[in-house]
């Protein structure tokens, strides 16, 4: 006899007239069905690099002043190099941080580039600036200095849809200033989906939701170029531009020239929306009570959200000293972001469970990203094709030619990583410039209008891909919306770089 509770949970089975099963006995999973259009890309990708890397030699390139321009096999393999990287990163078959560990890999086992150089630049201090940049973000989500900031808005915009358009639109740009426009878009989404709920309880899709969180994602962009705290973007491109041009972009140098834009694109895009999303309803009744308890909730300010504003503006600060004081030029503008960071944790601001949040896959992207750029220019890669570009445009004007490098970006920034748009198309349009007698600056600062403002597809940016979570709008209302916007920011840039620009004192065009 079995005696026992275990010997009647054994014998239960059978007592159904149900036979045990054996414990070694496993149920095989379904059969792995093969991603055939993952699979297709990814071999697209290496049969591009393969064929690029094993064709005959290319073409003698011949600059307007008879220099030849040899394309040497260190410089077909970035070549193809970047057209596997280009496929990888578009769709996306692989992680994107796995991509850029692909790009380093290539680069040392077919002898491009020294493995000491080749990685070297995934730790470059323009990659050690945007993770500081990005754990600021994270310091003012976590200390709930983000909601205080909101609601303090809305209750001074008030109930009226068309300021609180305004007002959230600010708010956002205004974020961008000391954060990373997708820690912005991140913290913001949550605010405008309550906001949304006064409006419409069922969560419908409405005028309002669609010009809200599509305006949100374009704002975003607009903000996030004004300084370099609002985007990789920036930081990736002024070490490019100090590399090839041999001049640096300080801090609020950059902030000088693009302020003027960001403001004006933001609003725009708040005219924009009223005219092709207006709202249904003139006002949100209730609105102001609801802020009302939501900030009465938060109480005063606590110790860490002090800190956290003690801290950043102390950074801000240094970095506006070192423009101006030449004797503080040897602090770097990364060290002094990074030394947030180490404030942070020292003051126990942040735990060690946020440091594991970092978005490493989107570092690992900014690394990849100057790799491959750096190894356009060392091989000669990037220098054959701008040549070869300036036989296509040889008599373009300095105008068109500014304009085009901008569109260019536009469409690239649209299908790829705006960081990876810049690493890609800049360090080519620099080498370009000489020739047409077009200053360096002027395309830095073009470049990067239109690779901050990916309006067009969702895939451009993520702060688009976090206001489709709202629901409220298709891909493509979002791209019809987007290409107007694209439309009126290319208008904008013209009249910055034909007028505005000069009379700020940006150099346009050399002798």
């Amino acid at each position: 006899m079995v005696e026992g509770k275990d010997a009647q949970d054994r014998l239960q089975p059978s007592l159904r007239g149900l036979p045990a099963r054996p414990k070694d006995v496993r149920v095989a999973p379904p059969p792995r069905r093969i991603d055939w259009w993952r699979t297709g890309f990814i071999l697209l990708g290496i049969a591009l690099f393969l064929i690029v890397y094993a064709s005959p030699q290319w073409p003698t390139a011949v600059d307007p002043e008879g220099k030849e321009f040899i394309l040497t096999r260190e410089g077909k393999a970035a070549l193809g190099l970047f057209l596997l990287a280009a496929v990888w990163w578009v769709f996306e078959v692989v992680p994107i941080g796995v991509t850029s560990i692909a790009i380093g890999v290539i680069q040392v086992l077919f002898l491009i580039r020294p493995a000491k150089i080749a990685f070297n630049d995934f730790m470059d201090p323009s990659v050690w600036f945007i993770i500081g940049s990005v754990v600021i973000g994270m310091a003012f989500s976590q200390t709930g200095l983000t909601k205080r900031m909101a609601y303090k808005m809305l209750l001074l915009v008030g109930e009226r849809t068309s300021r609180i358009y305004l007002g959230c639109f600010v708010m956002t740009a205004g974020l961008t200033l000391i954060m990373a426009h997708t820690a912005v878009a991140a913290a913001v989404y949550p605010l405008l989906m309550a906001i949304y709920t006064l409006y419409d309880e069922q969560h419908r899709p409405t005028r309002f939701g669609k010009g809200l969180f599509i305006g949100m994602a374009f704002v975003a962009g607009a903000g996030s170029i004004i300084t370099l705290l609002g985007s990789a973007r920036a930081a990736v491109a002024i070490e490019f531009f100090a590399g090839i041009a041999g001049r640096e972009i300080s801090f609020f140098g950059l902030s000088y020239y693009m302020a003027p834009v960001g403001l004006v694109m933001v609003f725009l895009i708040w005219l924009l929306l009223m005219v092709i999303y207006r709202p249904e309803h003139k006002t949100i009744p209730g609105l102001r009570d609801r802020v009302n308890t939501l900030n009465a909730n938060l109480g005063s300010m606590t110790r860490n959200e002090k800190l956290t504003l003690l801290i950043v503006s102390a950074a801000i600060l240094t970095l506006a000293l070192r423009t101006v004081i030449p004797e503080l030029d040897f602090l770097h503008k990364s060290a002094v972001i990074l030394v947030t960071t180490l404030a942070f944790f020292i003051f126990k601001v942040l735990t060690i469970e946020d440091l594991e949040r970092i978005p490493w896959n989107i570092v690992l992207l900014f690394g990849g990203a100057m790799s491959i750029g750096f190894c356009l220019w060392d091989t000669g890669a990037a220098g054959w094709v701008a040549i070869q570009f300036v036989g296509v445009i040889r008599d373009a004007g300095w105008f068109v030619f500014i304009i085009g490098i901008a569109v260019f970006v536009l469409i690239m920034t649209n299908l790829i990583m705006n960081v990876a748009a810049i690493a890609i198309s800049l360090p080519v349009a620099l080498v370009v410039a000489p020739y047409l007698g077009v200053a360096s600056e002027v395309v830095l600062f073009a470049s990067l209008v239109t690779a901050g403002m990916p309006f067009i597809l969702l895939v451009g940016a993520a702060p688009n891909a976090i206001a489709y979570e709202s629901k409220q709008f298709t891909s493509g209302e979002f791209f019809k919306a987007g290409v107007l916007a694209s439309l009126v920011l290319i208008v904008v840039l013209g009249a910055f770089v034909a007028v505005i620009w000069p009379l700020m004192g940006m150099p346009v065009t050399v002798g």
